[in-house]
């Protein structure tokens, strides 16, 4: 099926979405405030510390068989499931924020104590630090040997500081996001090596009393620092509580066999809602990251002045670029991470999966989501909104996938985690905010057109929609050829089949 994007219906949407957060209120997080089912045009300043975990080995056990079946896949969301259950116990005991927990990645924030009280920043920390030690002491105990999972290894950052409550997600996936320093710290000091251990950043040792270190991201907190933060601290669970819990839980509510099945694309029409383990999906698909470049940055030199010209550009552009991935490419959207969407593309039928096709039409999709942020940027600047310094950085790979739901009955998680979910992800970070780039599996399995745009490096810079559907029309590319007749049947039936004509998305038909 021919996927197009037009310029006048991503502007309608672009104008329709700005007057939406015309008046923004930000507010201060109190005690009696919820983060939960946040208004688009609101957001709350909250001084906390941002705690952010990654399992380690996740990429492990993606990789213990040769092949990446289902035996690979239903162990993995077995592991990450096994660890969920036992995070949030961890967390909902020790009264902490869960902002979300993408696959390997968990990032929670500690609210408590609040600035009225004596040292709160401190405490704050201290607490955190007593909470990332239990998650490491708890995670070390919830493998499952019977079923070939191991325990998780942990490297977790923290970083303190304030930083915007807003809205992420839409209707039933709704739950709180931070934007900031802090948030963007911690998560970068936790991604920045394999050594397990709890990592500070200067900010949060000067915080603690502790001396700064010279490589934050290679120094981790000594057992004795640990144990003075777990004195203070005093939290009211024990490792051996949590785990007899867990224990007991899994008893009285197991996992269940994770079951695979396919959707018929499109995969717009998923309804994620409905999985559980028992009724899984997984098939040959894209994996895409779309990353908004440059936005923490952009945040910190707004957040004191012009809070809420941050949340008009945070839900405009990630609004907009949700559109484009589910309406005009008929994807389907798994989750907003921060200023990064992530989702999938499938193209084929109930059974098979078109690679090829699939491939050339994530390339034409990248190309329609740089197109609509840069269309983005200039209804906004035209608003008045600074949007200087901001980039989109995209990566797509191709591969078996999965989509499903873990976690607690009531409280479940979307997740879709594969080989080709890192490395869609790992491609996106080798971009800066004009590039695209595409995996090797993807690569491989496109045609010419698509191989040629990218290059030997696979990756290419200031790749527009008018510039994708182009580029692979010109050198025969089916899927966008299709996309080219597409468009000029709508605009001028009677020029559709010349395959001479180059379209400007840009320019509106008379």
């Amino acid at each position: 099926m021919a996927h197009t994007w037009k310029h006048d219906r991503a502007l309608e949407h672009i104008k329709k979405k700005i007057k939406d957060v015309e008046t923004v209120n930000i507010a201060t997080y109190t005690r009696d405030v919820s983060l939960e089912r946040i208004p688009s045009n609101k957001a709350y300043r909250l001084d906390g510390v941002h705690i952010y975990a990654d399992i380690l080995n996740l990429s492990d056990m993606l990789s213990v068989t040769q092949e990446e079946g289902e035996t690979c896949h239903k162990r993995t969301l077995r592991f990450l499931n096994l660890h969920y259950r036992a995070v949030h116990r961890i967390l909902k005991e020790c009264d902490t924020i869960r902002v979300d927990f993408h696959n390997q990645r968990l990032h929670a924030v500690v609210a408590k104590p609040y600035n009225t009280a004596q040292d709160a920043e401190k405490k704050r920390i201290q607490h955190a630090v007593a909470i990332s030690q239990l998650i490491v002491d708890v995670l070390a105990e919830t493998g499952d040997d019977d079923e070939h999972i191991p325990n998780a290894k942990v490297r977790i950052g923290i970083d303190s500081g304030e930083a915007l409550a807003v809205n992420n997600g839409r209707n039933g996936g709704r739950e709180p996001l931070f934007l900031g320093d802090p948030a963007n710290h911690a998560a970068k000091i936790a991604g920045a090596g394999k050594a397990q251990g709890i990592f500070l950043t200067n900010n949060a040792r000067k915080a603690l009393g502790l001396k700064e270190a010279e490589e934050p991201k290679t120094t981790p907190l000594t057992p004795e620092e640990i144990q003075s933060c777990q004195e203070q601290a005093n939290l009211a669970v024990s490792k051996e509580t949590i785990v007899k819990e867990w224990r007991k839980d899994l008893k009285d509510n197991p996992i269940g066999v994770f079951e695979f099945s396919r959707h018929t694309p499109p995969l717009r029409t998923m309804d994620i809602a409905a999985l559980s383990p028992a009724n899984s999906r997984r098939q040959e698909a894209i994996s895409i990251y779309a990353d908004i470049d440059g936005f923490t940055a952009y945040v910190s030199r707004h957040l004191k002045d012009s809070a809420e010209d941050v949340v008009r550009v945070f839900h405009v552009i990630r609004s907009e670029l949700d559109r484009v991935l589910m309406t005009e490419f008929e994807g389907r959207r798994i989750r907003f991470i921060g200023d990064c969407v992530h989702g999938l593309i499938c193209e084929g039928t109930a059974k098979t999966t078109d690679e090829e096709e699939t491939v050339s039409n994530a390339t034409l999709c990248s190309g329609g989501l740089r197109s609509s942020f840069e269309l983005s940027l200039e209804t906004l600047s035209v608003e008045g909104i600074d949007t200087d310094g901001l980039g989109l950085a995209i990566g797509f790979e191709l591969g078996p996938m999965t989509v499903t739901r873990l976690g607690m009955q009531g409280d479940r998680i979307r997740c879709s985690v594969s080989r080709g979910v890192l490395g869609s992800e790992k491609e996106q970070t080798r971009c800066n905010g004009v590039e695209t780039a595409i995996g090797q599996t993807a690569y491989d399995a496109a045609t010419e057109a698509v191989q040629s745009l990218f290059g030997s490096t696979r990756k290419a810079a200031d790749l527009d929609y008018n510039e994708v559907v182009e580029a692979l029309s010109e050198k025969g590319d089916d899927a966008a050829k299709e996309s080219k007749a597409a468009a000029f049947a709508t605009a001028a039936p009677a020029i559709a089949k010349s395959a001479n004509l180059v379209i400007n998305p840009h320019t509106r038909a008379e």
